[in-house]
């Protein structure tokens, strides 16, 4: 499906097609042109094999040998392609068009389908798990079974929080019209947001976010007004949906035995309870750093204290518009650089149309890269503005697609990362990127426009991130004892931990205390934001390797990225040489964005003294 080019500015600007997740998938499917009836014949597919799969393997998982497991592991591999290829479909779709009743109404029949399906097999991973731990080793240490192990040892250590089959049976059944349902409103409702931006048509919410970053203080003021206006009409609704969701996970945690809320994120993320903990009181133990940077900035801008709506502010006349046809180069040569295979894997992105990049009316705010199934290939979607930022994130987006597409020979129970891991190839392209631009700078005002920006990506992903994970921590925890929260309570919660990081450095208006209510994490994936933080500082240090060890590193860290989610993150890291197992790994990452924001403010000292 080609993505609808609707505006003139926007027609150099790639659109996906979504026709490969319905070719080649071996299933005889509806004419071409019937694309949902195209997608139900891989669903009905899918279903007729977990049917014959259910009744081969059901009350008989305890009698397999090796053999027998690595044959229900390929058969399990095959039905997740089918259902993948369908949901990968609907979602993309869905995400280039949410105001689509027909797009919405196919997600939702998908969703629903394949939930259908799900519940088919829901008894083999239950009966995987009642094994002893002594024949479950047994089996794996079979042959041929390389393709899933890891996965099948991770499956094990939830063995203390899934329940009876009745059970699991309800829970997945109901979430069709449970948790996937209100994420869907969420979307649906954000994506809607018009904002009355002075002086300009209504834009989509992301659109005017990106108006903060203007050099107009009066612009960046009035453009942060009208957000905060276009968030109140649906603010107590989209306030219901978060509180819905809360109780919703408060209760799974409860009836699964998870001791805390994010419990279950940092076991789905291969990370213990401490190393999480650690890795949040070593980013709140260096605030600091972010007040800093902030208090320089005011300087620069020349004002008394920075407001919240000037963090992302130019802090020159210098930022370019770069247009996507310039932006494709920088980063394509940026990607040659360092790995002749990342440049060619850039190049079938754009040329096999794998990008969706103009911003569109009823799209989905933000970037993202997914990576469907490994028979096909990864999607990126972008909201291409023509700014510096915008080439970072097409960095940071086609990092992710290098990442996936690599991994892709891992199969379909190792081709995804742990969140802790999954920001790897994105921030490393970004930072290689980076170099490109600021080697590019012709002026000082040029090179301190360029590292303000880097820093305030640091901020943005480490810290900020970190002080979301916090705001996560309140609600969920008051909503636990305190009952349903009113959105003036949400609003508290939020511009207290936002207060938290940026002390006295950033005056919080009150309309910022709505911003909470726009996140699309905090709905669809509780507990990830504090991922970003930790894939940063983790990919920071591998950038740092290649900077001294420069191509002879290259090998081990497109190795690491091949890996996929075939071994631990510790084991990934070991690929690269980082230690993340070292109790000082997280202050390490942190000297090293300590370093930057040193050279950003002396850089921006510098401009302050001669200007006079």
């Amino acid at each position: 499906m080609a993505t609808p080019e609707t505006a003139e500015a926007t027609q150099t600007l790639p659109g996906w097609d979504l026709e490969h997740l319905l070719e080649g998938s071996g299933v005889a499917t509806a004419a071409d042109g019937d694309d949902a009836g195209r997608v139900d014949a891989l669903l009905d597919e899918a279903g007729e094999l977990a049917e014959r799969f259910a009744a081969e393997h059901e009350g008989k998982v305890a009698e397999l040998d090796s053999a027998g497991l690595r044959a229900a592991m390929l058969a399990l591999a095959r039905i997740s392609e089918l259902v993948g290829r369908a949901g990968s479909y609907a979602q993309l779709a869905f995400s280039a068009n949410t105001a689509d009743p027909e797009t919405g109404a196919l997600m939702q029949r998908v969703t629903e389908r394949a939930t259908q399906v799900q519940t088919k097999l829901i008894f083999f991973e239950l009966e995987w798990v009642a094994l002893d731990d002594a024949r479950a080793a047994e089996l794996l240490a079979g042959e041929g079974l390389e393709f899933c192990r890891h996965h099948l040892e991770l499956e094990r250590r939830y063995k203390p929080h899934v329940l009876s089959k009745p059970e699991e049976l309800i829970v997945t059944e109901l979430s069709v019209t449970g948790r996937s349902a209100w994420s869907r409103l969420f979307d649906e409702l954000t994506s809607a947001i018009r904002v009355e931006v002075p002086g300009g048509e209504p834009a989509p919410l992301d659109v005017a976010l990106s108006r903060l970053r203007d050099p107009d203080r009066e612009v960046r003021r009035a453009t942060a007004e009208a957000v905060t206006e276009a968030l109140e009409p649906g603010l107590r609704t989209r306030g219901y949906v978060f509180n819905t969701l809360l109780q919703d996970k408060a209760i799974g945690d409860r009836l699964r035995d998870y001791p805390h809320w994010v419990a279950a994120r940092n076991l789905s993320n291969e990370a213990s309870d401490e190393s999480v903990q650690a890795l949040v009181e070593a980013v709140q133990g260096r605030y600091e750093l972010a007040r800093r940077w902030y208090r320089v900035k005011a300087r620069l801008l020349g004002i008394d204290r920075l407001a919240d709506y000037d963090r992302m502010a130019s802090v020159s006349s210098d930022d370019v518009e770069i247009p996507w046809d310039e932006g494709r180069v920088i980063v394509r040569d940026a990607f040659g650089s360092f790995s002749d295979r990342a440049a060619e894997v850039f190049d079938r992105f754009i040329d096999e149309r794998w990008v969706d990049a103009p911003p569109r009316e009823g799209k989905r705010g933000g970037a993202f890269s997914a990576p469907t199934v490994p028979e096909v290939h990864p999607y990126v979607m972008l909201n291409y503005t023509d700014t510096r930022n915008d080439v970072l994130t097409l960095a940071h987006e086609l990092g992710h697609g290098l990442h996936q597409t690599l991994a892709r020979d891992q199969g379909a129970f190792h081709q995804n990362t742990p969140l802790t891991v999954a920001e790897t190839a994105s921030v490393f392209a970004e930072q290689v990127v980076f170099g490109r631009l600021l080697a590019g700078a012709e002026t000082p005002e040029s090179r301190l426009s360029l590292l303000a920006e880097a820093v305030e990506g640091q901020i943005a992903t480490v810290f900020r991130q970190i002080a979301m994970n916090r705001f996560e921590d309140a609600v969920h925890r008051a909503r636990r004892t305190e009952g349903e929260l009113s959105v003036e309570r949400f609003g508290e919660l939020w511009s207290g931990t936002q207060a938290d990081l940026l002390g006295s450095s950033v005056e919080l208006t009150d309309g910022y205390r709505s911003w909470w209510s726009y996140v699309p994490h905090f709905i669809g994936a509780p507990g990830y934001v504090y991922a970003y933080a930790y894939g940063q500082l983790l990919a920071l240090s591998v950038y740092r390797k290649y900077e001294s060890e420069g191509e002879a590193m290259v090998p081990a860290y497109l190795e690491m990225l091949a890996a996929g989610g075939s071994r631990s993150p510790e084991e990934l890291g070991e690929i690269v040489g980082v230690d993340l197992a070292d109790p000082g790994f997280w202050d390490s990452g942190l000297d090293l964005v300590a370093e930057q924001i040193s050279a950003a403010e002396a850089a921006a000292e510098e401009l302050i003294a001669a200007r006079g």
